[in-house]
This record gives structure tokens, C-alpha cells and sequence, in this order.
């Protein structure tokens, strides 16, 4: 394939070029995460990771049930000790056979060069809305010749993330579409990328600025086992872009770290960025979490420790030349980055209603946040800081959740996260000689009922920095943890801790038991007496990642001992009705050698880990936004990123999905998959 002059520029100047983790290309890494890997850490607090209590317990006793033995345990000795593990028996590779929601049978792995949505036998798969698409009323049918920021305003964005579709009011057949845009990949979107005509790259900037952001789309069907059809008219229509503007509540909203020149109240904020995973709440709104934000920024020059610890120590997009709160070289404007990174919650049913960004659940890297109502009737919140040795989180509402489904019960909900108590997870391991990687737990308090607990940081410092906070009580830095969900039927929670291969040997511990843990690893905890509110937990590790046949990396799967689909690097979580996990995956071709997919994985009975490969997504794409609607009979997937290899630009495009004739090249699409 020949690559175009645009992309040979792109690749000589990408840092992480010929550096990548995974299967992601250079320019992944740089518009998704602005080169993360190529940076130092953000977390350098030296916080105690609890690594000479898991060693001395490997020491005193490594003796492991069946399934363990001479796999989990050895291997695990090895990372912490040098002594070799036990060779295991390789498993066979796939997963074959009928279980839970859906009753399908395995895909087999596909491998890389598979430009196609990959189902089992007996379902197919149905775009519903794509790059481009019309939104809002009056926006042109989409042109990828002449694209413009007019018209972004009114289209589906790029790179879609979380998804899912709300119910209507009690309809069926009628629901609201909403939808993340995390990013976007500039060199695929422009056929003049690389340009050095000034208005022109101007012109592409601020196109790619107005696909971030969110959409709203009313969708219908004929009837159950129907696929959703996107509606072009539709009063609850909207984009949500860099023009919306959004109202900062909680305890730092007007804070002094939050007033620029352009707000000097504090408490507005125009627009949301890399919104990357989210949840639909118990009283019908969406979460989305801002993660990735510091890429947006120019400089500053002079990082404080505080900012160095949110990465704002980057060149940035360039987007200051279009809007100067980007440029943090301007003073008036060095509290902008303080006003991303936040939950962000969004009424789909009222598109003239601000969405909110809730200071209360603390600021950093929210991959997402899920809601469950504890038995209190508090409104409880788990969410991820996607970064290396990085953070879980927990959000308790001061208020309690209001039954029914009235108008003022859900005006009173829609309150429950704007005050609350916020903590922060540290694990600690027992040890090996139950056969278990396992331990318990404890929430340490930040913030509660309305007072700081993080010595010299008041409330708002506690909220705004709230890294650092964490970084000085102590927690426990977790390997890259994304996705947090907790099962709609047991209520214990389950962490997607996607990959970190900075870790290393003398950092391991029983939560982290890999150095260069490059497939990842699924984390479940369980709140002691079953109180999402209080403030200690048991942990075991699900699933250890990666493929079974690779005898040098050490797997597990929560017991189940045998065929497994390989899996690597989770990402996003869901659960279906009975209770069943599933998992899509960011980052596994580069290790296991296949495209991403979406995984089921029962946690309880005979099958508990039980690994089977649902779907796979096409050549370069990341599996997003999954929803599972086992009633309904179907499931929900935002194909992110697909054809984005290095040597890809819009000229040579590397995927054709959604092949829809209207595009050469790939665009990121929202799909839906059914029985045949």
C-alpha cells in the first residue's frame, strides 16, 4: 500500500512511533491520549503499593489449588522473586459452545486483517448511525470533500464511545440514542491534512474540535426484533459540542480554582471533551467521564506539580489559534484545564436543560461512573482514573434516591450527585496460600459530609486536585483501571484494569500481581455486608488476561479450567439481566494478534470465568459503549476508531467500515447487533 505524504509527516514526527503497546498505532496513541507512554508518568507520589507485603507472603507459602498450580502462583513468584514458574498445560484456544444470555456459540479469533463486524452463527449486525450523520435540524447531508465546523455542529461526531438508548416514556419502540465522542484522528477525516495553507488547517481544526463532544438521537422500530432506525427530525435531537454550556455544581463550584476572565463566577463552563465511557442512571439521565483532557492545551510553560500531575505538560492540539482558553500560556485563561475532567450528567429528555458537571465525584481521568442505589437508598457511584497506577474512586450522595415515576421524584434524583462523601480505594493482599489472589479493602475517606479529610487541602482543593489528594492518603495505584461496573444482580463491582507495561517487577502486589502486564486484568469486589456505603470490601481477581497457549504469561480465569476464547487489554464492562459480565476490549491485536471483540463472562455457577468471544470489530477499531439487552435481544457496540493503522490517512485508508458506499475510507459508527 502506498502511503500518502501526509501520513510519512505524521510518522516521522508521532512520538510514539515504533514505541506503541498493543495494537495501537502511533497516531492512536496521539490523538487518544497525547502520547501518554511517551511521558513520564503522572502518578510519581511514590505511594505504597504494597509490594513487600505481597512478597512476603509469595515467600512464605505459594502452594495453589489444581488450577493454579505452577501457572498463577509460579508465575507470580517469578515477577516478585526470580524462581521460574512450573510449565502448564496450554488450553485449547477457543471457547466453543452454547451459554448464557443469547445461547451462541463462539466466534473464532479473527485475526488483523479482518475489515468486517464478526458475529456468531445466526446473528447480523445493522448500522444505526455514523460519522457525519445528520443530527440537528437544517444540518446537510454529510460531504466528506467539504466538511466545515457549521456543519459538525449538526452531525454525529467522531470516534463514538459510550452508547446506549434510553427508553421513551414507557415506549418500546421508541428511544433516544446517546452517544459519546471521545476524539477524533484528524489525518483520517481530511483529505487536505498536512496542509500548509493557513486557512485551511484552521478550518480542519475547528471542524475536528465540533466532532467531540455528544448526540442525542430519537430512534424508532417496527417492533421487537426490529432494528433501531435514527430518526432526522426529532425535537430531542441536539448535539452537545464546545458551544453547549454546561453549569458546575457541588462544593467547588465559584471556587477561585475554578473562575477564568471569560467566567469569573466559576460556575459555567462552555462544552465537554474526551467524554470516553459512561452509564445510564437509575432516574433515566446519562454519565459521561472527561478524561484524556490535557492534549487540548497548550503548555503551560511552567507546569505546577499539581497540574504536571494532570499531564499539562503537553504541546497540545493547537487549538488555542482558534479559541485562546486552550493556550495556557495566556494567564487569564490557567484555570480552563480545572474545568474538564469531570462526570458530566446529561437529561436526554430535555434537550433546553444545561447539562451538569458534579464537582462533588471529584476531577480526573474519568473513564466513566455507574450508579447503584444502595439499601440506605443512597446513590452510589464507582468510577476509574484511566492512567498507570492510578486510582478507583466511590461517590456516596448525601440524599436518598426517590421511587416512582414521577416528575418531582425525578427533578429530587437528578440532585443526588451534586453532594456526597468521596473515597478512595486501597487494596491489600492476604496473601497466596488460599489459592486466591485476593484481600481486602479500604475506602479512605476524601471528602465527608462536607469536610476535607486530606491534611492541608480544603474541600475545593480536595475536589478540584483530586489526584493529589488521593496520591496523599495513600492509595493504591491499580494497573490503568477504566470501566466500573457493578452487577445489576449481585451488586459486587467489577474493575477492567486494561494493561500498564511500565510496572515492574519489584512494583507488583496481589492486585497487580504482573510486571509488564500488557493484557490486563478484571478485578471484583465485594462491599462488606453488601453496603455499597460503607468504608471496607474483599477483592479477588476475576480474570487474569491474554492467551493460554502463551506459556510465558501467566492467565487465569477465574477457575474455570477449560476452553477459553483469548482476551486481552478490557476495557469497557457490562452486564446482561442474569447477572452475565461482558467485556470489550482496546489494544488486543498487537498483543494476542487478534482484532478487539466483545467477550461473555458468567461470574457465578459451574462457568464462572468462562471466557466466549461474542463479536469482533473490524481492522484498526477499537469495541466501545457495549449494551447488553437480553430481554430486548440485542446488543449495542460503537465501533471507535476503525482503520487507524500508522501508515492510514483518508487517501489510503486501512478500513472501508461501515461500507456504506458513501465513503472510501472508515467511518466510527454506532451498531446493532440481532438474531438473523
Amino acid at each position: 500500500m502506498t502511503i500518502a505524504p501526509e501520513s510519512r509527516r505524521l510518522l516521522t514526527v508521532l512520538p510514539m512511533t515504533g514505541r506503541t503497546h498493543g495494537s495501537r498505532s502511533a497516531s492512536v496513541c496521539h490523538w487518544k491520549c497525547a502520547d501518554a507512554c511517551a511521558r513520564p508518568d503522572e502518578n510519581t507520589s511514590g505511594t505504597e503499593r504494597f509490594v513487600d507485603v505481597a512478597r512476603q507472603a509469595l515467600q512464605r507459602r505459594a502452594s495453589r489449588r489444581s488450577v493454579l498450580a505452577g501457572t498463577v502462583a509460579g508465575a507470580a513468584l517469578a515477577g516478585l522473586s526470580g524462581i521460574a514458574p512450573a510449565a502448564a498445560a496450554p488450553r485449547p484456544r477457543v471457547a466453543v459452545g452454547s451459554t448464557g444470555a443469547f445461547g451462541f456459540t463462539a466466534i473464532d479469533p479473527v485475526g488483523n486483517t479482518v475489515d468486517d463486524v464478526t458475529v456468531p452463527a445466526g446473528w447480523r449486525w445493522h448500522p444505526i448511525i455514523a460519522w457525519g450523520d445528520p443530527v440537528e435540524a437544517g444540518a446537510p447531508a454529510w460531504d466528506p470533500q467539504n466538511q466545515s465546523a457549521e456543519a459538525q455542529k449538526k452531525q454525529f461526531g467522531y470516534n463514538n464511545d459510550y452508547l446506549d438508548v434510553v427508553p421513551f416514556r414507557g415506549n418500546g419502540n421508541r428511544g433516544l440514542l446517546v452517544a459519546n465522542h471521545e476524539y477524533t484522528n484528524d489525518e483520517l477525516m481530511f483529505p487536505d491534512y498536512g496542509t500548509t495553507d493557513e486557512a485551511a488547517r484552521l478550518r480542519n481544526l475547528e471542524t475536528a474540535m465540533y466532532a467531540h463532544g455528544m448526540s442525542v438521537v430519537e430512534v424508532k422500530r417496527r417492533g421487537k426484533g426490529a432494528p433501531w432506525e435514527a430518526l432526522r427530525r426529532s425535537r430531542y435531537n441536539r448535539r452537545i459540542t464546545l458551544d453547549t454550556q454546561f453549569v458546575l455544581d457541588g462544593p467547588a463550584a465559584g471556587s477561585p480554582l475554578l473562575r477564568t476572565s471569560e467566567d469569573p463566577t466559576g460556575t459555567r463552563v462552555f462544552g465537554t471533551l474526551n467524554n470516553c465511557a459512561g452509564s445510564t442512571t437509575p432516574w433515566g439521565t446519562v454519565l459521561s467521564g472527561e478524561e484524556n483532557v490535557d492534549q487540548y492545551f497548550t503548555g503551560p510553560t511552567d507546569p505546577t506539580a499539581r497540574e504536571a500531575r494532570y499531564g499539562l505538560n503537553t504541546a497540545g492540539r493547537g487549538w488555542g489559534a482558534v479559541q485562546s482558553r486552550f493556550d495556557l500560556r495566556n494567564t487569564a485563561t490557567r484555570n480552563e484545564p480545572n474545568r474538564f475532567n469531570w462526570v458530566v450528567e446529561l437529561d436526554p429528555e430535555n434537550p433546553d436543560e444545561a447539562p451538569v458537571k458534579h464537582t462533588a465525584m471529584g476531577r480526573f481521568k474519568h473513564e466513566g461512573a455507574h450508579v447503584q442505589i444502595a439499601p440506605s437508598g443512597h446513590a452510589v457511584a464507582y468510577s476509574g482514573d484511566d492512567n498507570r497506577f492510578d486510582y478507583l474512586y466511590k461517590f456516596v450522595s448525601r440524599d436518598t434516591f426517590r421511587e416512582g415515576p414521577s416528575q418531582a421524584a425525578r427533578r429530587h434524583n437528578k440532585t443526588l450527585l451534586s453532594d456526597g462523601d468521596l473515597y478512595v480505594a486501597r487494596f491489600v493482599g492476604d496473601g497466596l496460600a488460599d489459592g486466591e489472589y485476593d484481600g481486602t479493602g479500604t475506602w479512605l475517606p476524601l471528602v465527608v459530609d462536607g469536610r476535607s479529610m486530606v491534611p492541608g487541602m480544603s474541600v475545593e482543593e480536595v475536589l478540584v486536585y483530586t489526584r493529589v489528594a488521593a496520591d496523599t492518603v495513600g492509595a493504591t495505584g491499580l494497573d490503568r483501571p477504566e470501566d466500573v461496573e457493578p452487577s445489576p444482580v449481585s451488586g459486587f463491582v467489577y474493575i477492567a484494569c486494561t494493561n500498564n507495561t511500565r510496572r515492574t517487577g519489584a512494583q507488583t502486589d496481589e492486585a497487580n500481581p504482573r510486571a509488564n502486564n500488557k493484557d490486563g486484568h478484571v478485578i471484583e469486589l465485594r462491599e462488606d455486608a453488601g453496603d455499597p456505603t460503607g468504608r471496607t470490601f474483599t477483592w479477588t481477581i476475576l480474570l487474569l488476561c491474554g492467551d493460554p497457549e502463551d506459556e510465558s504469561v501467566l492467565t487465569y480465569f477465574g477457575g474455570w479450567d477449560g476452553p477459553v476464547s483469548p482476551i486481552s487489554c478490557p476495557d469497557n464492562l457490562a452486564f446482561d439481566d442474569a447477572g452475565n459480565l461482558w467485556v470489550s476490549t482496546d489494544g488486543q491485536p498487537g498483543t494476542i494478534g487478534y482484532n478487539d471483540g466483545l467477550y461473555l463472562v458468567p461470574v457465578e455457577g459451574p462457568e464462572r470465568g468462562r471466557v466466549q468471544q461474542f463479536l469482533a470489530v473490524p481492522t484498526g477499531a477499537e469495541t466501545c459503549g457495549p449494551q447488553v439487552k437480553a430481554q430486548d435481544g440485542y446488543v449495542l457496540v460503537a465501533v471507535q476508531h476503525p482503520g487507524d493503522f500508522g501508515d492510514a490517512s483518508y487517501a489510503n485508508p486501512r478500513s472501508t467500515f461501515p461500507y456504506d458506499g458513501v465513503f472510501a475510507g472508515a467511518r466510527p459508527a454506532c451498531i446493532q447487533v440481532l438474531p438473523a
